[in-house]
């Protein structure tokens, strides 16, 4: 069960990222706006135009650095959703999908952790098998290696330093790592110029 709707999953990220690819020529950004963007995420596996992409080869050690369990289905004793905004100088960073996969060595999702996401949208999966448990925005930037995110090692991809987190349109002084998700929650993770206005609030699809 859980192999065919992570394989329909993984398939539908792959036509979302033919219709780009197959879309008006890309224009390289410029250079120093490139550079902006590697240090403010301090990671080193990037895409073009406002992406930072995943590699999905160390899917299942990031979500152990994450302090999470790779399951075999998604849980059904806790579920909800947040919302998540990634913006540097106001422009927004696409959020990959399958955050909190693992994969075989075939390229296909094999596990999932509690914590992930479907599709590009920043919309953030908590779908848990024991309820009561918090999860944060640190366990959500391990999984995908950014910021204070680890490596399978432990060691850090880098600081948090310049950046500053809003939930719900209200600025946070809880240091990003420690910001706990919320059903519904909209959260801003932004670096440089801040955004004007600051998202409060998301719309969720039906059912979410």
């Amino acid at each position: 069960m859980l192999n065919k709707r992570l394989a329909v999953a993984l398939t539908v990220s792959g036509l979302l990222a033919g219709v780009t690819a197959c879309g008006a020529p890309a224009q390289t950004a410029p250079r120093r706006k490139r550079l902006r963007l590697r240090h403010a995420l301090g990671f080193g596996h990037h895409g073009r135009r406002g992406r930072v992409g995943l590699d999905p080869a160390a899917g299942a050690q990031r979500i152990k650095a994450a302090g999470l369990d790779i399951l075999t289905a998604e849980g059904t004793a806790e579920h909800y959703h947040a919302h998540l905004d990634v913006l540097v100088d106001g422009k927004a960073v696409t959020v990959p999908a399958e955050i909190g996969f693992s994969f075989g060595a075939d390229g296909q999702p094999n596990g999932i952790s509690a914590l992930h996401t479907h599709d590009t949208t920043g919309v953030i999966h908590i779908e848990a098998p024991t309820a009561g448990l918090k999860y944060t925005l640190g366990q959500v930037l391990s999984e995908w290696g950014v910021l204070d995110g680890k490596d399978a090692t432990g060691a850090p991809h880098g600081g948090t330093g310049g950046w500053t987190v809003y939930l719900n349109g209200v600025k946070q002084s809880a240091p990003v790592s420690d910001v706990v998700l919320k059903a519904h929650d909209e959260v801003v993770l932004s670096f440089g110029s801040a955004p004007s206005p600051v998202p409060s609030s998301y719309n969720f699809p039906a059912g979410l």
